[in-house]
């Protein structure tokens, strides 16, 4: 098998190695899922595939090209311009050994933004999509990753598995039914003065985000988190023009 493609400092890949990299995700995904681990380099890290250890049937997942429409969608070019990663991750200014959950991480998005940064520490990257975790996985793997974890989550229950230093949700909360309760099951896996950041859609018309009635008014997104436990000590939505970006301490 060919030898992963070569990745970045910040693990951005250009298109011929994007390509490259989803051909070998299917010849890993075939291997794997028939129970073969030869076709992975052992310098690798773990394959263990995380929708197996979920119980999860991974010939059932949805068809690969929808996936791959959707994966293509959170990455597309221009959502950089307004969702600012590198100013987002800057502003977290993690330390090396911070262990961070990703909760809603989608296609990774930030996820792999985190990793570079975390080099005694690592990131645990959830979502309620069977395919998506599929989808980190098997990057993670391709890039030689040994600091990423990706876990399925139900929508109910959070559960996270270990305690955290930071947790990260961006766009996930509006779609979540019972907010305070699952806020509060975040925070039980979180440490003592650990961080949350919360980032959701602002009010009001913009390009970007989902219908207005789904939006979460800032006033209410401090509420539900002051309910769950959390304490908000920074604000930075000034780095992003169309969302609001809050940073919340766990306060008991």
């Amino acid at each position: 098998m060919a030898n992963p493609p070569a990745q970045s400092s910040d693990n951005v890949l250009s298109a011929e190695d994007e390509q490259a990299m989803l051909e070998q995700h299917s010849f890993m995904l075939e291997q794997m899922e028939k129970g073969d681990t030869s076709a992975v380099s052992h310098s690798m890290p773990n394959i263990d595939c995380p929708l197996r250890k979920a119980g999860i049937n991974p010939h059932q997942l949805k068809p690969f090209d929808e996936v791959e429409k959707y994966i293509a969608f959170l990455e597309r070019p221009d959502r950089i311009q307004w969702q600012r990663p590198d100013e987002v991750v800057k502003a977290l200014n993690l330390k090396a050994g911070d262990v961070i959950a990703d909760i809603g991480a989608g296609s990774g998005y930030f996820s792999f933004r985190f990793v570079d940064k975390l080099t005694t520490g690592k990131v645990i990257a959830l979502d309620t999509e069977p395919e998506m975790i599929r989808h980190i996985h098997h990057k993670s793997v391709s890039l030689g990753l040994n600091n990423l974890e990706a876990k399925i989550i139900s929508k109910e229950k959070p559960e996270v598995g270990e305690p955290v230093d930071v947790v990260f949700i961006c766009d996930v909360l509006h779609h979540v039914e019972n907010r305070v309760e699952w806020l509060k099951q975040v925070s039980a896996t979180m440490k003592s003065n650990s961080r949350l950041i919360l980032i959701e859609f602002a009010e009001g018309e913009l390009p970007e985000g989902p219908p207005a009635s789904l939006k979460i008014p800032k006033a209410q997104l401090l509420k539900v988190t002051e309910q769950a436990g959390l304490k908000l000590t920074t604000d930075h939505s000034e780095l992003l023009p169309y969302q609001v970006m809050l940073e919340f301490k766990k306060v008991h």
